[in-house]
């Protein structure tokens, strides 16, 4: 190596060191967060020794509760949108899953295929909720597809929105998950978090950037914060096997709706229109301005199709 290469080399090593010390972000107790992000109707319940975060609003008496679950570095809050005006006629039932929002990471680590899934079996099964309606984004589409699989029995409708699971190129990752899944630097993202590095990755989320505002960015921002979130998301990427058990998907029988934003920057509609061709009698519902997120994008739009496919006025 030039002695002119050596110095260039040198320079962006120490670059790369100062943006660390002052990227860097120390991990945020619960208790901390809690005031902001889980005011009433919020709770916290002892799921084998995990405090989970969940929200279970509505009227009690629904018999069908639907159930929402978020996506990668999400959270409950993610659903508001939806969560208000479903909640009026309906039980809904949204939480953070393992290494999110506030619920604390797995003690065993174990991210992999159906661990979410068998997660949110338990989960309903503290809550005495036997069947169900359930629904989710990304990641949160392949936990609620894994659940209908493993569980036929008590799913009595599905609801994917930008889902995660058939095979498909992935398109533009966020740039904090790519740093996250390398072997060496990936350690880094345990103790660092630049706040542009979250903006980045809404923007990637969200076909019009207008809509990411400063709460939305604090959202994300601080609950990624929040004591182990950090080393659970390196987990999980490190786990994670987008395609894995795909096959699975062809024996859903449930009526099924998929909605998809066009506009969708991390999993392209071709990925929607392939869960329609394996999944007998689904519906696909295109927003063409709407991206990743089209439930937090836009919530009234993205409400119509699935008032109409649960049948509310």
């Amino acid at each position: 190596m030039s002695d002119s290469l050596r110095r260039v080399f040198g320079i962006l090593i120490l670059l790369t060191v100062a943006v660390l010390a002052l990227s860097r972000e120390p991990d945020r107790s619960v208790e901390s967060l809690v005031a902001r992000w889980a005011p009433p109707p919020s709770d916290f319940v002892d799921l084998g020794g995990q405090l989970v975060h969940l929200r279970d609003v509505g009227p009690r008496s629904d018999p069908l509760p639907i159930v929402l679950v978020h996506g990668t570095s999400a959270s409950l809050h993610t659903w508001e949108g939806w969560v208000r005006e479903l909640a009026r006629t309906r039980r809904v039932i949204v939480f953070d899953l393992p290494g999110f929002g506030l619920t604390g990471p797995r003690a065993d680590g174990d991210y992999a295929r159906d661990a979410d899934a068998r997660f949110t079996l338990a989960l309903l099964d503290r809550l005495q909720v036997q069947r169900f309606v359930i629904g989710g984004n990304s990641l949160g589409g392949m936990v609620s597809w894994r659940v209908a699989t493993l569980a036929p029995e008590r799913v009595e409708r599905l609801i994917l929105v930008d889902a995660v699971g058939v095979p498909t190129e992935l398109r533009s990752i966020p740039l904090g998950w790519r740093i996250a899944r390398l072997p060496v630097i990936g350690a880094i993202s345990e103790w660092v978090l630049p706040r542009p590095l979250v903006v980045q990755g809404l923007v990637t989320a969200y076909a019009d950037p207008e809509k990411i505002t400063g709460e939305v960015v604090d959202r994300y921002f601080e609950l990624t914060l929040r004591e182990g979130n950090r080393a659970a998301l390196r987990q999980r990427l490190q786990q994670f096997e987008p395609d894995a058990d795909a096959e699975r998907i062809a024996t859903i029988r449930q009526p099924t709706l998929i909605l998809w934003g066009a506009q969708d920057r991390v999993v392209p509609l071709a990925a929607g229109r392939e869960f329609q061709r394996r999944i007998a009698g689904s519906e696909l519902v295109v927003f063409e301005p709407l991206g990743h997120v089209p439930h937090e994008e836009d919530p009234v739009a993205s409400l119509v199709p699935v008032k109409a496919f649960l049948g509310i006025p």
